[in-house]
């Protein structure tokens, strides 16, 4: 018999190759690695894309400023960016610091609260994400019914360089969602047959 291949109780070769998955797993920390440093350099690109965002336009002789606090999904996208930017820092850290001492400073608990957090971080991003579009097809498109006029037909300026933080936004908010499910494969593979000698090795 091959060594790593047993006998399951219907008699079917089972491969456990834990040298193969090992390789994955350094594949999946590596993933973590970039997406984190990916999350924070965009999320602090797109709040400061849309916080710094400000125009002024002379209507009928009176002066009117556009700025991001105008709108409060704007607000709520620059308050999710900076959350999980500084998330994503402390577990970048904490990620690139385990890969230079050769061990995961990990187990059950500290999982589960990893995994935990990327789901509320990937939530937190996707809904200020969709909040912010929404607002900004408004802005763009106007309402008709609602007499609402379009308002990057005056401030053209404003809305492009929010559109340019709405595409770094988005992208972060596509990373959290990739992270969390990279989180719940280092949570779930903790109870699996590899449990004892997987955990604490990259």
């Amino acid at each position: 018999m091959r060594p790593g291949v047993g006998i399951s109780p219907g008699n079917v070769p089972v491969y456990y190759g834990g040298g193969h998955l090992k390789a994955v797993e350094r594949r999946v920390k590596v993933a973590e690695v970039v997406l984190r440093w990916v999350i924070f350099g965009l999320g602090v690109l797109g709040a400061a894309l849309v916080s710094s965002d400000t125009q002024v336009r002379e209507i009928f002789s009176l002066e009117k400023k556009a700025k991001f606090t105008d709108m409060k999904a704007l607000v709520f996208l620059v308050i999710a960016n900076g959350i999980a930017a500084g998330y994503s820092l402390i577990q970048g850290v904490r990620c690139v610091v385990s890969m230079i001492k050769g061990s995961v400073l990990f187990n059950k608990a500290l999982a589960w609260a990893i995994f935990s957090c990327d789901q509320v971080m990937a939530y937190t991003t996707l809904a200020a994400v969709a909040a912010a579009a929404q607002s900004a097809v408004l802005g763009e498109f106007g309402q008709s019914e609602l007499q609402w006029m379009k308002i990057c037909d005056l401030y053209g300026k404003f809305c492009t360089q929010v559109g340019e933080g709405l595409v770094s936004s988005f992208v972060v908010s596509l990373s959290m969602v990739s992270l969390s499910g990279l989180s719940a494969f280092n949570l779930f593979r903790l109870y699996g047959n590899n449990k004892g000698k997987c955990s604490g090795s990259w």
